[in-house]
């Protein structure tokens, strides 16, 4: 379908941009989204094995069962998420949550259009729990993001070559052992006891209170374009053909966590928007 083609470009577009933005910044950075790519195939992967809980639809780019572009993802949500909260007030110990947040916003209106569009399933049927997508999903997004963000930040504090070089690598390592410690978590001890869910939101409540009682600046310092580029992308992307193709129009409460996220993510990045706003200007009138 004409739709998973441009999800895929759309994939190639937000990474190579994110190259770009890292290559100024030297190798390290480059290293990092690379580890990220790496680390999201990898972590899909390995959940595949390890709870067989959902199987990709078809894909022009595939490495073993997951989609290429699903890697490629990770590794844009995860360097704009980084972006975003470097360029914030909130303590560097404080960031990887708020990091993880954001990806669980481009997450709640991505999902449940996603699985309509047959890019995935996770053989619930349509009606499970949150439109189709298990509430677990979104611990495990928060996990994912937590895990690479705190481990990369932490091994980039180690001096000169180690840091630059052995952060992407490590970040991988350590980040796998937390999601699949976590995934193993979710479905061993909180499963059996039906607190799943309640753990989930339970976890998602205390992350947002955690970074609202700091109450953080946002834009302390300049964020590139691209930090705004990929959730808005992810926001509009999904919206877009879950009201064209999916029938998000059917799902009311779905609609509307879709378009809160994307204004949201429209507010957070509101003067990154101005800047955007003054160089098309500018451009005009030279």
């Amino acid at each position: 379908m004409i739709y998973r083609i441009l999800f895929e470009i759309l994939m190639l577009v937000l990474l190579f941009f994110c190259l770009r933005d890292a290559w100024r910044k030297g190798w390290g950075e480059v290293g990092m989204v690379w580890a990220g790519v790496i680390f999201g195939w990898m972590l899909e992967w390995a959940t595949i094995e390890q709870l067989d809980a959902y199987e990709y639809g078809t894909f022009i780019l595939k490495v073993g069962e997951v989609p290429l572009s699903i890697g490629f993802g990770w590794g844009v949500i995860i360097y704009a998420s980084r972006l975003m909260s470097d360029a914030s007030s909130l303590a560097e110990w404080g960031r990887p949550v708020l990091d993880a947040l954001l990806a669980v916003m481009i997450d709640l209106g991505m999902d449940v259009v996603a699985i309509r569009l047959g890019m995935w399933d996770w053989g619930r049927g349509l009606d499970y729990e949150y439109f189709g997508v298990p509430y677990p999903n979104f611990w495990a997004w928060f996990w994912v993001v937590f895990f690479f963000s705190a481990s990369s930040r932490l091994l980039l504090r180690l001096p000169g070559w180690w840091g630059r070089w052995l952060a992407p690598v490590g970040a991988i390592v350590v980040s796998t052992m937390g999601v699949l410690a976590t995934n193993s978590l979710a479905v061993d001890v909180l499963g059996p006891r039906g607190l799943e869910d309640v753990a989930v939101g339970v976890l998602l409540l205390l992350a947002t209170i955690f970074v609202v009682v700091q109450r953080p600046r946002l834009h302390v310092e300049r964020v590139p374009l691209i930090g705004m580029w990929v959730p808005i992308a992810f926001h509009l992307y999904f919206l877009f053909f879950g009201l064209l193709v999916a029938d998000l129009w059917r799902l009311p409460l779905a609609l509307l966590v879709s378009v809160v996220m994307l204004g949201i993510g429209v507010w957070l990045h509101w003067p990154m928007m101005t800047e955007l706003k003054g160089w098309l200007v500018s451009g005009r009138h030279r």
